[in-house]
C-alpha cells in the first residue's frame, strides 16, 4: 500500500482538525525551530501542549511546534519523565560507522532520495495546573513538490504515563484515530533551503547541510543537527546515509554507546553527541540491521525550571513501518 493510500485510509477513519491555511512554512519559522532546539532556554509563556522534537513536517503543520515551549507554575520542575535507552557493549564511533557501512552495503534503500518522509515521535503534553505529563506518540508524514505544493499530516497515538515502561518501549503505537494537522499546500507554501535532488557524494552532502545551517568547521553537534532537519524532509538513500555517519565520525567529539533496541522494537547502535553549551546531548540511532539513521533521542544535561537534568525531553523515529500505528 502506498503511503498516500495509508494516509487517506488513516484519515478517513478519524476527525480531522481544523488547520489554518495560512500556516504555511518558510525559512523564519524553520529558523525558529531549529534556534528553540539549540537553546537551554525555553520561552518565557505557558503553553499546556509541548511538542518533542519539531520535525520539518511538524513546522510546517502546526505553529504550536515551538519544541519544549511549556512553563508550569512557579517555575517547578516537571516530573515523570520516559527512562533513558539501555545500551550494552563496548565500541567505538569507527565501529559503529565500519559496522553500518557495510549493512548499507547490503541492504535495500531508495533508489533515489525523495520528497516525502514518515515519521514516529514521541511529545509530552504538560497539564500546567496539576503538574502532570503523558507522552504523546505521533506520526507524522510530509510529501512535497519542488514547487512548494504538498500534504502534511500528523495524527495523535494513545497518550500514556512517561514512567510506564512497557508502553515507553512498544513496538506498536495504537492511534488515537485524531488527526491534529492535515495541511494540503499550494505552490510555494512549502519553502526549504534545499529543493533539487541531492546527489550522493561527500561534497554533495555537505552542501546540503550547509544549507540547512551546518557551519564550515563543524562539531559533531553540528552534523547531527544539520542532518535531522533534512531527514524531516528528505528520505535519503543508503549512500546518502553513509556519507552522513562519516561526517558524523570526522567531526569528532561523538561518544559509542554500544546496541540497544530503541522504542520502536528495531535493534540499533547509539551515538551521542552533546551540545556545545553542555546544555543537551542527543544520541544518534543507527539500524544494525540496514545501517541507516533511524532515529535521534535528546536528553537534558542541565537542570532548569522545567526539566531536570537527564531527562529524555524528545525523541522520533525514521524509516518507519506503514503498520506501527494501529
Amino acid at each position: 500500500m502506498t503511503d498516500n493510500a495509508v494516509l487517506e485510509r488513516m484519515l478517513s477513519d478519524a476527525d480531522p482538525a481544523p488547520t489554518p491555511r495560512d500556516a504555511a512554512p518558510d525559512a523564519r519559522a524553520l529558523a525558529t525551530r531549529d534556534r528553540i532546539l539549540r537553546t537551554s532556554t525555553a520561552p518565557r509563556r505557558r503553553r499546556r501542549r509541548a511538542l518533542g522534537w519539531a520535525s520539518g513536517l511538524t513546522a510546517v503543520a502546526a505553529s504550536a511546534a515551538l519544541a519544549f515551549a511549556v512553563l508550569s507554575p512557579q517555575g517547578a520542575a516537571v516530573a515523570g519523565m520516559p527512562a533513558p535507552l539501555e545500551f550494552d557493549g563496548s565500541v567505538t564511533v569507527a565501529q559503529v560507522v565500519d559496522g553500518a557501512e557495510a549493512s548499507l552495503a547490503e541492504s535495500p534503500g531508495p533508489g533515489e532520495p525523495v520528497r516525502s518522509v514518515r515519521a514516529a515521535s514521541w511529545g509530552f503534553n504538560v497539564e500546567v495546573d496539576s503538574k502532570t505529563t503523558t507522552v504523546v506518540p505521533q506520526l507524522s508524514t510530509l510529501t512535497w513538490e519542488p514547487d512548494g505544493s504538498g500534504r502534511a499530516t500528523t495524527i495523535d497515538g494513545v497518550p500514556y504515563d512517561p514512567s510506564d515502561a512497557a508502553a515507553s518501549n512498544a513496538a506498536e503505537v495504537t492511534s488515537s484515530g485524531r488527526v491534529v494537522n492535515d495541511l494540503v499546500m499550494a505552490p510555494g507554501d512549502f519553502t526549504t533551503p534545499w529543493t533539487a535532488v541531492p546527489g550522493e557524494a561527500h561534497d554533495d552532502m555537505v552542501a546540503m547541510l550547509r544549507a540547512f545551517g551546518m557551519p564550515d568547521d563543524p562539531t559533531a553537534f553540528d552534523v547531527e543537527t544539520a542532518f535531522t532537519s533534512v531527514l524531516g524532509q528528505w528520505t535519503l538513500t543508503n549512500a546518502q546515509h553513509r556519507e552522513l555517519l562519516l561526517l558524523l565520525e570526522e567531526a569528532g567529539g561523538g561518544q559509542a554507546l554500544g546496541t540497544t533496541t530503541d522504542r520502536l522494537g528495531r535493534p540499533v547502535d547509539g551515538i551521542r553527541v552533546q551540545s556545545p553549551d553542555g546544555a543537551v546531548s542527543d544520541v544518534v540511532l543507527v539500524s544494525r540491521d540496514t545501517g541507516r539513521i533511524v532515529g535521534v533521542e535528546r536528553t537534558v544535561l542541565i537542570a532548569d525550571e522545567l526539566f531536570a537534568a537527564g531527562s529524555i525531553i524528545s525523541y522520533q523515529m525514521w524509516d518507519v513501518e506503514e503498520d506501527v500505528f494501529r
